[in-house]
């Protein structure tokens, strides 16, 4: 019955079993945003952030993310990531991150491309959060936003 919760039954909480399904060609894009001080985007631009370079750093902790969403999500199932491809675009004031995942599995990789962007933009947070800040200790113009599933195919092997 379609109502029926598949994770919750009356028993407790299960995982949502996979295992009959046919292996498919299964890619997920997610993208999202982060807003910063104009300032701060030229000192990334410029390699200029104490903490290292920005995008480089932020590229691998993304792909990190998304090797580990099962550890992170909740029944999640771990699935054979095949690629990951992680893409920057720096705006003015704002840099905006996509995520591509591929595998060859039997359940999507929408949950993995999107902590995949979560993961790339917190990086970015927490590498120039110190210039971010004002004199009161707030951050005025960073804001994370618009983390989104933009494209999700599967196609048979």
């Amino acid at each position: 019955m379609k109502d029926e919760f598949t994770h919750l039954k009356d028993d407790g909480v299960h995982m949502v079993e996979v295992g009959d399904k046919s292996a498919v060609r299964r890619t997920a894009i997610a993208e999202g945003e982060i807003l910063l001080d104009k300032k701060t985007v030229d000192l990334i631009r410029e390699s200029r952030i104490k903490k290292g370079n920005v995008l480089a750093t932020a590229q691998i902790a993304a792909i990190g993310a998304v090797k580990n969403t099962w550890n992170i999500i909740p029944l999640c199932h771990q699935v054979p990531v095949t690629g990951v491809d992680v893409r920057f675009l720096v705006d003015d004031d704002r840099i905006k991150v996509r995520v591509a995942v591929k595998c060859d599995g039997k359940t999507g990789v929408e949950m993995e491309a999107l902590t995949g962007v979560s993961v790339a933009l917190l990086t970015v947070w927490d590498m120039v959060k110190s210039v971010e800040k004002d004199q009161d200790g707030q951050y005025p113009h960073t804001r994370i936003r618009n983390i989104r599933v933009i494209r999700k195919e599967k196609d048979e092997i």
